[in-house]
């Protein structure tokens, strides 16, 4: 081991042991300390607020001046978090931007003053970043501090509730990758989007539950559970949907909701689905919509209680390396403009495929759609709006 490598090793070493015993508000104070000891001049942690339109820097412990929020569009801290790439000014001294990513999920940016931009410093950030981005994921899970830098507005109650059940936006491995936004996000009240991988599968749940207040919200809490419940429970896809319909039937009996659970077999690209009263999936070959592909007669919504004894129809497609496959609640087509103009599917598949095209990582494809989609209603949705966007891209076999 090099001199250098066991510095960088003593310092991450050092950052990790004190954020054991520290709080979340000495969180930036630690990470400005590894950085100084890494020959920086100091550092600063920003993340993602809920809607992903800035970059929020965290409170400092010290009477020095707040930090900026920094704008997700137009800057080049928001260009290493739209698109996970290291940024470097050509300013003097230098100023460097290290996305901090959670596996494959964006959370935000670490900016490190003083950061030359030789290729053995920029690869000491980025370990920093990494470890950074760890510490944050871990200490946000009992928070409030690290929580509410990412809200701008206050969270209505079925909001909260929602949020406490959701995933991650965005999972993933090498072989696919599973990226969902939903708005609005500070009110959204049935919508919600379920994903997990695990067996060489993925799941995929996307729900709508009618209504827009409480019961909405706690519909789709119970949609989430039973889904999780189930499925750990070594169930199948018709399976799920049984438990949900009949939860929602003796519990919560006047709130019935649409859904498409999905399983989707990584190595084969063997895609299984049931549609429960949802707009069907779309199919995403090369840039393009294959029509109907994945169209197949709906069963009925859940909470009625025809679930229970009821056939169960688990539809089958395969799909071929690179396809997307995208499921969405008709808030996103149904969305009209101020002049009553609907968002539409094509405007929906043609804006996605475009920043795609573009080179846009499906979550920032997918922010980016999700704002087109906001603009569109005037920033006034009057509908939840829950769009999910899966790739398959296994890895090719070996020589």
């Amino acid at each position: 081991m090099s001199c250098e490598d066991a510095v960088l090793g003593g310092v991450l070493a050092h950052l990790l042991d004190c954020s054991r015993g520290s709080g979340p508000a000495e969180l930036p104070g630690l990470v400005r300390e590894a950085a100084r000891a890494l020959g920086a001049d100091g550092a600063r942690v920003y993340l993602a607020d809920v809607q992903q339109r800035h970059l929020v820097p965290l409170p400092e412990p010290w009477d020095g001046p707040p930090g900026e929020r920094v704008d997700v569009e137009g800057t080049l801290g928001g260009r290493a978090y739209r698109l996970q790439q290291t940024q470097l000014s050509a300013a003097t001294p230098a100023v460097g931007w290290f996305p901090l990513v959670d596996g494959v999920e964006r959370i935000g940016v670490l900016r490190i003053e003083g950061a030359a931009g030789e290729p053995r410093t920029t690869a000491r950030c980025e370990a920093l970043a990494a470890l950074v981005a760890l510490l944050v994921v871990s200490k946000s899970a009992y928070s409030d501090v690290l929580v509410d830098v990412g809200r701008e507005h206050r969270m209505s109650l079925q909001a909260e509730l929602l949020w406490a059940f959701l995933p991650p936006r965005t999972i993933g491995t090498r072989d696919v990758t599973s990226s969902a936004v939903l708005e609005p996000a500070y009110d959204v009240g049935g919508d919600a989007f379920d994903h997990a991988v695990a067996g060489g599968h993925l799941h995929v749940s996307v729900f709508d539950a009618m209504g827009h207040d409480l019961a909405s919200g706690g519909a789709s809490s119970v949609a989430l559970a039973a889904c999780r419940s189930t499925r750990r429970a070594g169930g199948g896809l018709a399976d799920i949907a049984r438990t949900i319909d009949r939860a929602l039937a003796r519990w919560i009996p006047d709130r019935l909701m649409t859904a498409v659970i999905a399983d989707l077999d990584t190595a084969t690209g063997e895609l299984s689905w049931v549609n429960c009263g949802h707009p069907p999936p779309l199919l995403i070959r090369e840039g393009h919509v294959v029509a109907d592909a994945l169209r197949r007669r709906a069963e009925l919504p859940l909470g009625l209680g025809f679930h229970e004894d009821g056939p169960q129809s688990v539809h089958h497609a395969r799909l071929q390396p690179g396809d997307r496959l995208l499921v969405y609640t008709d808030g996103v087509t149904e969305a009209r403009s101020a002049s009553g103009e609907l968002f539409g599917e094509r405007r929906l598949t043609d804006t996605l495929v475009q920043h795609m095209a573009g080179g846009d990582p499906a979550p920032e494809a997918l922010r980016r759609l999700i704002h087109v989609l906001v603009t569109h209603q005037d920033h006034r949705l009057r509908d939840d709006a829950t769009i999910a966007l899966v790739e398959w891209h296994p890895r090719r076999p070996g020589p």
